[in-house]
């Protein structure tokens, strides 16, 4: 074996990103909520970047390096003039002891923030935050103090309810409640069934089923203990309600069409999934980062970004007057130039995101004009590269740009990648695909009930519109929108 070292040279070509270009593509691709709590941590850890009091979003200044003024009585160094009457000195000391007094004592009333002017918004996020939901097995253990289980009886309630689904359904055997139970001696399989029937009456009606069909005659329980063809129905035709055979419902339990129609609309109201109501997911707030709005005088469409807090950035003059003044040691003048650099960073990337996302937004809606005048079957197939190269810009940055935006429109809030899709072609131009599922749905929606339309009348119809598909795609598009069959679609 034969340890040497060697020279040699090789060609080759790589791609680096530098810190800043990665800093800018992450910026880029943020939705404006998260920019803004982006925004937020590095003010807490980069003392030169302040935000400007009293921005707004619409009238926000574009966001720049900058100097705080430093006209201002405020900002002016306090100097004692070399003259005698140093009376007007004095008095600007007292003037400025005064303003942080009452500084400091609205700080404490109501959360400000040091070089912002503003409440705190973290605090005031955090004081309208909800308090967290009872969950389902919470919810149910509560319910427990009041009932009069005890003993294994008890320890089997217990049992079941940990083994609940979200929905509140008891997909596990009372045998396999019963060995995961910690007690010794175990519940025997006769307190396990009790145990069941106390959970089954707890709120809310139909938890602790163990399908659907005994969470639906549970819930019927609870409303009356008198049989009724609800309870018929659910019992012994859920597959006829499903296949949509009412003719074979009504002649099995012998009672006419409109009877076991008002049934069937009875038991439609009923929760398939009760413990659903118990401490549900909270929907995430959307906040669009772009608004489209109609402008009248124009005739024509505006395009205005949601900057928030974006736009109100500077760097402290405070700390550039620190630097120029000469008198910092080495390690403070180098802490305080690394943090200058990261603002100016975070400052020109956040202005680099506008500019991208404003250019492509108003791009998007010159192609995009009858979606906003005529809805969402008229848009266009919009591929990224289309824009791409009308902004003479690499693609990947439109996919970023379009990443977790969303635009408010005149047609509702859409998400900004909605109004980039393939398409097929047609006598008035192309169709996006979302555009050939709202026609769809639109058709179906105009059939008569009691004569439904089968998918190959529908691709007739979209035929007669210019728009050419096949059966197969009618038949995928209906089902991604959730519609049933033509047998199921049927009224009597």
């Amino acid at each position: 074996m034969r340890l040497d070292f060697s020279q040699e040279m090789r060609l080759e070509q790589r791609m680096k990103l530098a810190p800043r270009m990665i800093q800018s593509m992450e910026i880029l691709q943020l939705p404006i909520l998260a920019l803004e709590e982006r925004i937020e941590q590095e003010l807490e850890i980069n003392p030169v970047l302040e935000v400007r009091d009293g921005a707004a979003d619409g009238d926000a200044p574009q966001a720049k390096v900058e100097e705080a003024p430093t006209t201002t009585e405020e900002n002016r160094d306090l100097t004692i003039s070399e003259d005698k009457d140093k009376a007007e000195d004095f008095q600007r000391l007292d003037n400025v002891a005064s303003a942080w007094d009452d500084y400091f004592s609205r700080g404490q009333r109501s959360g400000f923030r040091r070089g912002s002017g503003e409440r705190d918004r973290k605090l005031d996020a955090m004081m309208n935050t909800p308090a967290r939901d009872v969950n389902l097995h919470e919810y149910l253990t509560f319910q427990m103090i009041l009932t009069e289980a005890e003993g294994p009886v008890r320890d089997a309630c217990e049992g079941i309810i940990a083994f609940l689904g979200e929905d509140g359904y008891l997909r596990s055997s009372l045998e396999e409640v019963i060995e995961a139970s910690p007690d010794d001696p175990k519940p025997s399989i006769e307190d396990a069934e009790e145990a069941l029937r106390i959970v089954q009456s707890l709120d809310p009606p139909g938890v602790g089923a163990r399908d659907l069909r005994e969470c639906l005659l549970l819930q019927l329980a609870a409303r009356s203990s008198e049989p009724s063809l609800e309870e018929a129905l659910v019992r012994d035709h859920l597959k006829d309600i499903e296949q949509n055979r009412y003719p074979v419902i009504a002649k099995a339990l012998n009672c006419t069409l409109d009877e076991v129609k008002d049934a069937v609309a009875k038991v439609a109201k009923l929760s398939p999934r009760p413990g659903g109501a118990i401490g549900g997911e909270i929907v995430p707030y959307i906040s669009p980062d772009v608004v489209v709005e109609y402008d009248g005088e124009q005739d024509d469409y505006t395009v205005r970004l949601t900057n928030g807090h974006s736009t109100s950035l500077y760097i402290s003059g405070l700390y550039r007057r620190m630097l120029r003044s000469g008198r910092l040691d080495e390690n403070t003048r180098g802490f305080i130039q690394d943090n200058i650099r990261s603002a100016r960073w975070l400052i020109e990337s956040i202005e680099q995101r506008r500019n991208t996302l404003f250019r492509v937004v108003s791009a998007v809606m010159s192609h995009q004009r009858d979606f906003l005048e005529n809805g969402p079957k008229h848009l266009r197939p919009l591929p990224m590269s289309l824009i791409a190269d009308e902004l003479g810009i690499h693609r990947g940055t439109v996919s970023r740009a379009a990443s977790e935006k969303h635009v408010q429109t005149p047609r509702g809030i859409v998400p900004l990648r909605a109004f980039f899709s393939g398409g097929t072609d047609s006598d008035g131009g192309g169709v996006s695909w979302d555009g050939i599922k709202a026609k769809i749905q639109e058709i179906i929606g105009k059939e008569d009930k009691r004569k439904p339309l089968s998918d190959d009348e529908i691709v007739k119809k979209l035929a007669d519109e210019g728009i050419t598909l096949a059966r197969r795609t009618v038949t995928k598009y209906r089902k991604t929108l959730g519609v049933a069959s033509m047998r199921r679609r049927k009224e009597f």
